[in-house]
């Protein structure tokens, strides 16, 4: 029966007459192109009638572009892969310094500046409306807002400093042979008297100081403190509360630098001032 049907529809398609029953195929979709499914197998692959059907579904023009394109890169990648290029055109302008390769390595070079000013404009703009990003209104940069904040400041670590004295002591490590104990001893003595805090100097090799008459000599109470070394000037914060010792500073310290750093130390958290 199939060959009675077949043949003679075979014959009219071969002479150009339509033959609109078999056109019309399982599989086939009301914009009248067919697609493949398991009925397919017969003509696709044992009649190779390939010409007749589409025996393999057309790939979508956005899938073929994916395809041909490759795996997309990150950013990353495409970062490190402009700098080889730009690298790469550097020397070669460099060892091959003619006209084209030097106009060549100018030109990508200039791209990227574009580029990188672009980023930089856009990070100010972006500060600019996002107050919670822009780090100088927590320390400002300009002339006029970097004097109110010192002076905000400075007020700030006055007001806890008069007040350390009733918890805190400092111990001065000196040596009368050290040259810069002698610069050094009268600044300490100056913020010392200024805040009214109490200082206890330690001799370390039991000679005087005229800054500080009342000294003591060393007799292991650095070592006991766990601070390490010899190193003189030493100056170091005592809490009496709890015990505990904390270094402020070695070497010849300005007034302002003894202060910032007490402040710092007793009254900020870290991470919070920078």
């Amino acid at each position: 029966m199939f060959r009675i049907v077949v043949a003679p529809l075979l014959a009219l398609s071969l002479a150009g007459v339509a033959v609109p029953v078999l056109a019309q195929s399982r599989g086939a979709t009301p914009d009248g192109v067919e697609r493949t499914d398991a009925s397919d197998d017969f003509y696709c692959a044992e009649r190779r009638l390939g010409q007749w059907f589409y025996c393999s579904k057309p790939m979508p023009a956005e899938q073929e572009r994916q395809v041909s394109a490759g795996p997309q890169q990150s950013s990353v990648e495409r970062m490190a892969a402009i700098t080889r290029q730009l690298d790469e055109l550097k020397a070669k302008a460099i060892l091959d310094p003619s006209e084209e390769n030097v106009i060549a390595y100018v030109r990508f070079q200039r791209e990227q500046l574009d580029r990188a000013s672009t980023f930089s404009d856009t990070w100010q703009r972006a500060l600019w409306q996002n107050p919670d990003l822009d780090y100088t209104l927590q320390r400002p940069v300009s002339t006029v807002g970097k004097r109110a904040w010192l002076d905000n400041r400075r007020a700030d670590r006055d007001s806890v400093l008069a007040s350390l004295s009733q918890r805190y002591g400092l111990f001065y490590f000196y040596a009368q042979s050290c040259g810069a104990c002698d610069l050094f001893s009268p600044i300490l003595r100056s913020v010392a008297d200024s805040h009214r805090m109490a200082v206890m100097a330690v001799s370390m090799d039991g000679g005087p100081s005229r800054d500080f008459p009342n000294y003591v000599v060393d007799a292991g109470q650095r070592a006991r403190m766990g601070i390490p070394g010899n190193e003189t000037p030493a100056l170091v914060l005592f809490d009496t509360v709890t015990k505990r010792t904390i270094p402020v500073g070695y070497g010849i310290l300005s007034a302002d630098e003894i202060m910032n750093r007490i402040f710092a130390l007793t009254s900020t958290k870290v991470g919070s001032d920078f």
